[in-house]
């Protein structure tokens, strides 16, 4: 049976319309041969997959063997493979199986920037600003992130554009940092949405627009960004830019707590403290409050909350704050001992009572283990006065 036939009958009925029609017409510049040629070429790789080798280093790389990716990029690399090198440069800039080696990572860096990868490009800009590897040259980063920027890499573009915003090793000007932040942000990189939403709200850079700020800023939240996560909540508790939802606030400032932010911890606490946009549990709010604590924040507004829990719960609240995210062990936790040991195999009987249990026993081997009754005791006679033997006269003749 040749399956082949069906199987591309079923993946050219998949293709959209659209696409078989343009490829009767040719592209400007190509000649209907070429176009013919890609066209067969991606009906192929549609059925059979891509035609592209695979990447043995990035897989075991992918898979934590990184000594093993190592050893499979150095060839690679030392052919010029940008990609290699820049594979090698994170080994050593992370110390992914082998010593962490800034010096020897912002040289393999440096090669795969030469040899045009983007990544690389980036990454050596960030070892430039913080002087790690290299001498610290902020005007070099600048000019690598803008670098790396034109290729279309998000991170850089953010970074580029918070360069903007500080204006000292790049022009200043909001509104450049703003378009770069928007390109990172819709590239969905979580920092950048969260700074492009606060520009939106602000209006700096951008006019101003409170609905599309909170959308950027709920897109950061989804990818757990605590910051945006706070923010966020706050959002929704105000109707700021968003329909008001006091107890999806509520939700996300639990989030944000769970994640040990003692800000979300501070202002879950409240709420959880009054029962607003949650159930109302004293305890539980001076848990949340504890936790703050413990990260330096305090809040004399909270602790009003607060001043009527018992003091039985708020032990239970430090308590739990002692041992969270984990449960403290509890008296329904702690195992029973029990106060009758445990019978193994078929009940034995009753025991007998001493007066009734038998004398005598005879053991398996016919060994008995009676004892020899013991003598009666022997009651002595009372003590009476001692008398004269009797006297018999001796019979006389007759």
């Amino acid at each position: 049976m040749n399956w082949r036939a069906p199987l591309l009958a079923l993946t050219l009925a998949a293709l959209p319309a659209a696409a078989l029609a343009q490829a009767e017409v040719p592209p400007q510049g190509q000649t209907q041969s070429q176009a013919q040629t890609d066209e067969a070429q991606s009906i192929s790789n549609a059925i059979f997959g891509s035609a592209d080798p695979a990447d043995y280093a990035f897989g075991a790389f992918q898979r934590g063997y990184f000594l093993t990716a190592l050893e499979l990029a150095l060839p690679r690399a030392e052919q010029g493979d940008a990609a290699a090198q820049t594979l090698i440069a994170e080994i050593y800039s992370k110390g992914l199986g082998v010593a962490q080696n800034a010096e020897r990572a912002a040289g393999w860096y440096q090669l795969a920037a030469k040899n045009g990868d983007r990544l690389a490009i980036f990454e050596l800009g960030m070892l430039y600003q913080d002087g790690s590897g290299v001498t610290e040259d902020r005007s070099r980063a600048a000019e690598l992130f803008r670098e790396a920027a034109d290729k279309g890499y998000a991170p850089a573009k953010y970074n580029l554009a918070l360069l903007h915003v500080e204006g000292i090793y790049a022009d200043p000007s909001l509104t450049t940092a703003a378009a770069l932040m928007k390109e990172a942000a819709d590239a969905d990189l979580p920092e950048a949405q969260y700074d492009y939403g606060s520009m939106l709200i602000e209006g700096a850079g951008v006019a101003p627009d409170a609905v599309e700020g909170a959308r950027y800023i709920g897109l950061a939240a989804e990818q757990d960004l605590i910051a945006a996560q706070i923010d966020y909540a706050t959002l929704l508790y105000l109707g700021q830019g968003i329909e008001r939802d006091i107890e999806a606030a509520a939700r996300w400032y639990e989030e944000a707590a769970q994640g040990g932010n003692p800000v979300a911890q501070n202002r879950l606490a409240k709420l959880v403290a009054v029962g607003e946009g949650t159930a109302l549990d004293l305890e539980t709010a001076a848990m949340w409050r504890a936790l703050a604590r413990r990260q330096g924040l305090s809040d004399p507004s909270l602790d009003r909350l607060l001043v009527s829990i018992p003091a039985d719960a708020l032990a239970r609240a430090e308590e739990r704050a002692r041992f969270w995210p984990s449960t403290p062990p509890s008296i329904e936790t702690i195992a029973e001992i029990p106060t009758t040991p445990k019978v193994y195999g078929p009940p034995l009987p009753a025991p007998t009572d001493m007066e009734n249990a038998p004398s005598r026993v005879v053991l398996p081997n016919g060994v008995t283990n009676a004892k020899p009754p013991a003598p009666a005791p022997v009651t002595p006679a009372p003590e009476t006065e001692p008398t004269e033997p009797a006297t018999t006269e001796p019979a006389q003749d007759p």
